[in-house]
């Protein structure tokens, strides 16, 4: 393992920082792997496939570990969902004919949630999946641009200023993006109640 020793200076002391490839995986285990979930789960919705999700998500990963020392430490999970946003898009625009074809399916339920619930609260778990259904058929019926935006605040819970430095937008862009997002997404849903 090569070690490489710099000087940080700070206006206290100077001191002597051993950067190498185990402080590195430290770091970014640190940093970075409580975002992991957060990063899957956007894959997902960009791509609209678990397995393609995995291989966007890994190479995220990849690309987040060799990228480290260019982090300032603002926000990690930001960081790695910008990542994420750049890493599908370059896999998109390599794979446009496969991607448009990719059913999205989501049934969201824990394995034998349903076996042990009560019989009263079958009817409650079956409403649940149902509005699941709808919310994300209504969800995949949105625009890249808006369905990015609203995943980003709604099911990551995500600033507007950290979409902002995912999507590399402004606020302003990022706000009329989910004011149209959630426009739409309610007559999606409205349409689904009525058919």
């Amino acid at each position: 393992m090569a070690k490489i020793h710099v000087l940080a200076t700070t206006r206290k002391e100077t001191r002597p920082l051993v950067t190498d490839e185990r402080s590195r995986a430290q770091r970014f285990e640190r940093i970075f792997v409580p975002h992991l979930d957060a990063a899957y789960d956007f894959a997902r919705w960009l791509s609209r496939d678990e397995r393609t999700a995995e291989d966007i998500c890994q190479e995220a990963c990849l690309r987040a570990f060799k990228s480290l020392d260019s982090f300032q430490g603002e926000s990690g999970r930001a960081w790695l969902l910008a990542i994420v946003r750049n890493t599908y898009y370059t896999w998109f625009t390599k794979n446009k004919a496969d991607a448009a074809a990719v059913p999205f399916d989501e049934d969201g339920t824990i394995a034998g949630a349903e076996l042990e619930a009560p019989v009263e609260s079958i009817e409650r778990i079956l409403q649940q999946r149902d509005a699941r259904r709808r919310v994300n058929a209504a969800l995949e019926r949105l625009p890249q641009e808006f369905r990015e935006v609203i995943v980003l605040r709604e099911l990551e819970d995500l600033s507007y200023k950290e979409i902002a430095e995912v999507a590399h937008v402004p606020i302003g862009t990022v706000m009329s993006r989910l004011a149209r997002a959630r426009k739409l997404l309610l007559q999606h849903l409205q349409n689904t109640e009525e058919s």
